[in-house]
């Protein structure tokens, strides 16, 4: 390639996304430049959105294993209570909320992408509003969460020490109920390291109330829970004041108006509620897997070694999810934006980096396997259980180096119901069936239940593989007009 043709590609590669858009459809340079120039691009936007994005997730993450570490400290009995309480309860409300507030993912990302700013304000309100009244139901289950973990099998002194738990997370309900549709508005108009900054100044003053509540008030196991109530209370008001205040958020957030805002509810209910059941089979498949290992002879020690491995694994997991929110946010504004092209260049690179960043931290896991479960617990007996457990959390790792991408895709598209179906397939007629036979038929204990989860997992990624990768974009931009011009308020006043 000569001199003349390599300086508008290098100046076209500092620009933006309308200009990788047209990169790609200009024919007339050479492949290989092309794809240089459109992969610096597509990087520069995102590392923009993925970095912020990572640190949010992991910050909120490390508060929530911070609190099991804690309890941890307290005893074994306190970690497999606080685990218990943690993926067999709270991962019930987090599903639910998460997935419901990626319906505010799907619009904002493709209003915001169409240039109709005005309705990422109205979205956020109405998210919001669906979700705080999901709460009040929500909130009853946790209230009664020690007859239901009976119910389920759990012995009567786990399922009371883990109630105890779950009683400080109720406030933590509706802080998710506002926090989500916030964090999607945010992220839909790639502003991203304000909630980071806020993340990580939170980070320090739950880990001074952690400390405050659990050993100088003494209050234990609901101290602990209830500091992290608390650190999400914060992050959703320093959030709100953040859109209030900033120059940013002008075009898209212009106040509170509740005509606007209840104004086609129940049709965002409908939505949310496609959503919620996507993310919330994904959710629960895990939240299952230590409902089952407490069935399985000397539960407390399963609890601990799963609590240690889930723990990490929900840690490097955050990674793959600033992925996903990246993968989210960048497709639906390509496809607002009516870049069929740009949609498809982005999966390509998201998928990859994120897939290359997971084959590390899966080696890293294995490397450590035998000092990972030290920073939870001294005891000797969980940290050989943890060790024979990372095989294991490597593959799951690895694999969630490409899933949660894959779904964010699938946000970004507005395709939640198909990938409800594979869900459910994969995950509750494979997986977990499968699980039950090796764990218990085969005695393979809770490494055959393991084994069952990550068969459901593979399959459900090589289907959200198959299903991304012949997508045809152009059909995506169409959908995408067709749904906001269904949902612009404008629109519907004039009905």
């Amino acid at each position: 390639m000569d001199g003349e043709s390599q300086t508008p590609l290098l100046v076209l590669a500092e620009h933006n996304d309308a200009d990788l858009e047209r990169l790609l459809s200009d024919t007339e340079t050479p492949f290989i430049s092309r794809m240089t120039a459109a992969s610096c691009i597509e990087l520069n936007l995102l590392y923009k959105l993925a970095a912020p994005a990572v640190m949010v997730y992991l910050i909120n993450n490390a508060m929530s294993m911070s609190t099991r570490i804690f309890s941890g400290q307290l005893g074994n009995m306190e970690l497999a209570a606080a685990s218990l309480g943690n993926q067999g309860i709270q991962l019930f409300a987090y599903g639910l909320m998460l997935g419901m507030g990626s319906a505010v993912e799907t619009l904002c990302g493709q209003a915001f992408g169409a240039h109709k700013f005005d309705m990422l304000g109205v979205y956020l309100q109405r998210s919001s509003i669906v979700l705080l009244v999901t709460g009040i139901p929500v909130s009853m289950i946790y209230i009664f969460s020690k007859p239901i973990l009976i119910s389920i099998g759990q012995s009567t002194s786990m399922a009371s020490a883990a109630a105890v738990f779950v009683y400080g997370l109720i406030p933590q309900i509706f802080a998710y109920a506002i926090n989500f549709p916030i964090q999607k508005f945010l992220q839909a108009q790639s502003i991203v390291a304000p909630s980071a900054y806020i993340s990580a100044g939170t980070l320090v003053v739950h880990l001074i109330i952690s400390w405050m509540m659990v050993y100088k008030l003494g209050l234990g196991l609901f101290g602990a829970s209830l500091s992290l109530s608390l650190s999400w209370w914060i992050i959703v008001v320093g959030q709100f004041v953040y859109i209030l205040r900033s120059d940013r958020c002008k075009a898209t957030w212009r106040g509170f108006n509740p005509k606007e805002a209840f104004d086609g509810v129940w049709e965002f209910v409908k939505l949310s509620s496609g959503s919620a059941v996507m993310l919330c089979l994904e959710t629960w498949y895990f939240q299952i897997l230590v409902l089952i290992a407490g069935l399985l002879d000397n539960p407390e020690l399963s609890l601990d070694a799963l609590s240690v491995c889930s723990s990490v694994n929900g840690l490097l997991f955050m990674v793959s999810v600033g992925f996903n929110a990246a993968a989210s946010v960048r497709v639906g504004n390509e496809v607002g934006a009516g870049h069929p092209k740009a949609a498809a260049f982005s999966v390509v690179i998201v998928t990859s980096v994120s897939f290359v960043i997971a084959v590390v931290e899966a080696g890293i896991v294995l490397w450590g396997r035998h000092v990972i479960s030290y920073a939870f617990t001294s005891g000797e007996r969980v940290a050989n259980a943890v060790s024979d457990l990372c095989p294991l959390l490597a593959v799951t790792i690895v694999l969630n180096g490409i899933q949660p991408v894959l779904s964010g895709v699938a946000v970004g598209c507005g395709w939640q119901g198909y990938v409800a179906y594979v869900n459910v397939g994969c995950y509750y007629v494979v997986g977990i069936p499968l699980g039950f036979l090796l764990g218990f038929h085969f005695n393979l204990g809770v490494k055959g239940i393991w084994s069952g989860i990550i068969a459901g997992t593979g399959m459900q990624t090589l289907i959200l593989l198959y299903s991304t990768f012949r997508t045809d974009w152009n059909k995506e931009v169409e959908k995408s007009n067709k749904r906001l011009d269904k949902w612009d308020h404008a629109n519907l006043l004039k009905k």
